[in-house]
């Protein structure tokens, strides 16, 4: 552990400061996207979506603050994937990784679905999956290529947006009202504010984008908490002060059938030239938030593929771009599939699971290098220690519980595939070959048995004739006959 007690990134230079950083936290959780699941959220939970925006962004506070702490301690580039490795190591860190990668390959696949719904407010004919895979596949070839340092392009594009969005709640402020009962007929219970803070979650990320970028942050003892905490704060306001007007001019219910709901808001306040105004503003975000986690999931396939975690092909870097290219197409092949369902809610809730998982991950990991690591320097450290990293695991379990069942078979199909490739990958083939011959030889050893049994009539099969019964008899003999013979072929090889 005394490595992690100096750890600085030399071939990274320093050059954020607070605002740039604390813009990037802003900037990489103002998709498109956030702003179209806001309509189809105000339908679960009708006006109680206002006290749900802030809820969710105090429940992300929580594990920022395990961010703020690691990303002082352990300032190097990798985000969730270096913590856990840090403390955990093993399968634990890449499982983070694992996750981490999907988690941002889903945000760009949501990313680029949120810019076409948004533009297909203006233009209706559109086709929202084949114009959401062009933007994936655009961006792809963008970063095969390459890219200049964009920190300052994202600064002032997050500043433009924050400028369009403050536009349209104080235009919006004088038409808004009250939040009323919400419409006859309409069934919001418990469960269906639940759920809405579990769809909801994903609108605050921004600790994860500053996490991804700590290694280039000038003084990170003291800037990475501070743009932490400011980009959480702004993001509460800014989302808070959004829904806020936008249910207090549409009704919940209306806005949930909306393509673009705060386009079609802002066309209510201020005329079509709200809608463009809007239009323009959340579709920049949405191609800068698919650029991003373009970058983002590349980079930690390379991270993973460097450190041995995954196939070496992934970290090989094209010789006149410098760029991870095969991570980038591996990626981007993955991104278009999910991109090309259109399907906005599956994918959010997809986003929110992986990093629902991350989220737990961080929170555990402050708590493991408190006790292994104790004299760790830590600029920063999570206040009210330890209750805050629990509250924020408890969190994150009990949001588990209303995300979408199909979402969590899709996860639980993920880390079975993670077990696979970490143990094949790190267990070696030989070995690998070896444990198969072995499963080979015991279901051949069974299926002969069974053969046996049905053979001596000790197993009877009703309604079987003798002919049907003497090819099944026969079908398990060749079968068993197969798998004896690849077990010892494998248990007997050599490894090369």
């Amino acid at each position: 552990m005394k490595k992690a007690e100096n750890m600085d990134e030399q071939h990274l230079k320093r050059n954020l400061g607070l605002i740039r950083t604390t813009m990037m936290g802003v900037g990489g959780s103002l998709s498109a996207a956030n702003f179209v699941i806001i309509g189809e959220a105000a339908g679960m939970a009708g006006y109680a979506i206002i006290p749900i925006v802030v809820v969710c962004g105090f429940l992300s506070l929580l594990t920022m603050f395990s961010y703020a702490e690691l990303g002082t301690a352990i300032p190097l580039a990798g985000g969730e994937y270096t913590f856990a490795k840090v403390a955990y190591g093993g399968f634990t860190g890449f499982l983070t990784g694992w996750f981490e990668w999907l988690s941002n390959m889903f945000y760009t696949a949501l990313s680029a679905i949120g810019f076409a719904y948004v533009v297909s407010y203006l233009f209706p004919q559109i086709n929202i999956p084949l114009t959401a895979v062009v933007v994936v596949i655009v961006f792809a070839f963008i970063n095969l290529k390459g890219t200049k340092e964009t920190a300052t392009a994202e600064t002032i594009i997050t500043i433009v947006v924050l400028a369009i969005l403050a536009v349209f709640v104080i235009g919006g402020l004088s038409y808004a009202q009250e939040p009323q009962a919400n419409p006859a007929g309409s069934s919001i219970g418990i469960l269906g504010i639940f759920a809405a803070t579990a769809y909801l979650f994903e609108l605050y990320l921004g600790a994860e984008a500053v996490a991804a970028a700590q290694a280039e942050v000038k003084n990170p003892g003291r800037n990475i908490p501070l743009a932490i905490v400011l980009s959480a704060v702004i993001l509460i306001v800014l989302y808070t002060s959004v829904v806020s007007v936008a249910v207090g001019i549409v009704r919940p219910d209306v806005l949930s059938h909306q393509s673009s709901p705060i386009a079609f808001v802002a066309e209510q306040v201020l005329g079509p030239f709200g809608a463009i105004l809007i239009t323009i503003g959340l579709a920049i975000t949405g191609l800068a938030a698919t650029n991003e986690a373009i970058m983002a999931q590349s980079r930690v396939l390379y991270a993973m593929s460097r450190d041995g975690y995954l196939p070496k092909g992934l970290c090989k870097v094209h010789k006149r771009y410098c760029t991870p290219h095969v991570a980038i197409i591996v990626s981007a092949i993955f991104t278009v599939i999910f991109a090309a369902t259109g399907f906005v809610n599956f994918v959010v809730y997809a986003v929110n699971l992986g990093f629902i998982i991350g989220f737990s991950v961080v929170n555990l990991s402050v708590i493991k290098l408190r006790k292994i690591a104790p004299h760790l320097k830590r600029p920063f450290k999570a206040p009210l220690y330890p209750l805050t990293p629990i509250a924020g695991i408890a969190a994150s379990v009990f949001l588990v519980l209303f995300i979408e069942p199909s979402v969590l078979v899709l996860g639980f199909e993920l880390i079975i595939v993670a077990l696979l490739v970490y143990y094949i990958k790190m267990i070696g083939h030989h070995r690998i070959r070896i444990a198969f011959g072995g499963i080979s030889l015991g279901l051949g050893g069974f299926t002969a048995f069974v053969a046996y049994l049905l053979g001596t009539n000790a197993i009877v099969l009703n309604g079987v004739s003798s002919v049907m019964l003497t090819l099944i008899i026969g079908i398990l003999v060749f079968v068993s006959v197969i798998q004896l013979l690849a077990g010892m072929l494998s248990v007997t090889s050599s490894e090369r």
